[in-house]
Parts: structure tokens; sequence; C-alpha cells
């Protein structure tokens, strides 16, 4: 596929287009004829690429891990953690964003590609900002076998909780708490090895 290409932008233009309409009927009323007319391409390249439902999500997903922001490096892990939870909290307060990872969950509670993709992108997003407190057991702010993945899960866990069960304000301040709980956990050794 090249860069800029033909089949970049159908791509491009077909998953903004799943997108929408997931955002508008959920994963039950997607259909791949719709997407096509939205997307103004013709269905048998959808259904030739894609071919399914769970397809066409699948690669929402792994678009929308190659669209991720990279982490930040402020220098201290409380800084860090808050810069990622800040990220998340914008991610899923976001009138589209938000209503698009909601339906993307529901559609992985019963179905196995669906879900596949969803644990590829959630592992990126880990493996992209793990690094920052790795960073962190380098210059002693936390323990060295802390487990840097366990430590990114419990900023978001407290964000995706208020998005799914909830209900509740998903504003900075409860971002702010979540990566100032994470970070006081993980100096004081929760996360390390052994531990748990």
């Amino acid at each position: 596929m090249r860069p800029g290409g033909r089949t970049a932008r159908v791509r491009a233009a077909v998953l903004r287009a799943a997108g929408d309409a997931l955002v508008e009927n959920g994963v039950h009323g997607l259909d791949l004829a719709d997407v096509a007319s939205r997307a103004q391409v013709g269905k048998t390249t959808v259904y030739r690429r894609w071919g399914s439902v769970p397809g066409l999500v699948a690669d929402l997903l792994d678009d929308m891990a190659e669209q991720s922001l990279p982490r930040s490096d402020t220098g201290s892990l409380l800084g860090d953690l808050t810069a990622n939870a800040r990220l998340v909290q914008r991610t899923l307060a976001d009138p589209r964003q938000g209503v698009l990872f909601k339906a993307v969950i529901a559609a992985a509670t019963c179905d196995a590609r669906t879900a596949e993709a969803l644990n590829r992108f959630y592992a990126t997003r880990i493996e992209e900002w793990a690094p920052c407190v790795e960073a962190a057991a380098r210059r002693g702010e936390v323990p060295p076998d802390t487990d840097p993945r366990e430590v990114i899960r419990a900023v978001s866990a407290p964000l995706y909780y208020r998005l799914l069960a909830s209900g509740d304000p998903l504003d900075e301040d409860i971002a702010e708490r979540a990566a100032a709980a994470a970070a006081t956990a993980a100096r004081a050794g929760i996360y390390a090895s052994g531990t748990g």
C-alpha cells in the first residue's frame, strides 16, 4: 500500500464512515453496505477488503491504535502518568470518541475477533506508555521490580469505569486523581513483583 495512494484513501474513508455509523447506530446497526455508501466506495470493495462487521471493527481499532498520540516524557512519574490520564480522559469524554469506545467494547463482549482487536489496541497503548514507569524505576522513584504495565492499567481503569459503569463525570480532576493514585501506589511498591 502506497502512503497517500488510493488504497490508503479508501481505507481512511471507510474507517471514518464506520466510526460515524458506530457512533450513530452501535455495532448491531453497523452494515457494510451502509458504510460503503457513506464512504462513497463500492460495496464490493468493502466486502472484499473487510469481509464482515467484526473485520471492519478490528481494522478500525488497529487504525485507532496507529493514530493515538505518542507518550509524553515529563521527567517525573507523576507528570507522565498525569499526561497519560489526561489523554485517556479527553478521549473518553469526547462526544464522538467516547461513544465509539462504548460501542467497540460492547461488541468485544460477544465477538472474539473484535475482542482480539481490542486487546491489541490496549496492548499497543500500554507498551507505548510503559517506558515512563521503567524510567521512573531507573530514577529511583519506584521499586526496580515495579510492573510498568500494571501501573499504566491502574491509571486508566477508573476512567473506563466511569465511562462504562457509573456514568459519573469524566473530567480533568478525576484524571489527575487517577494518575496520583497510581503513582502513590507504585511508589509504595504495590505493583512490585511478588505483591498482590
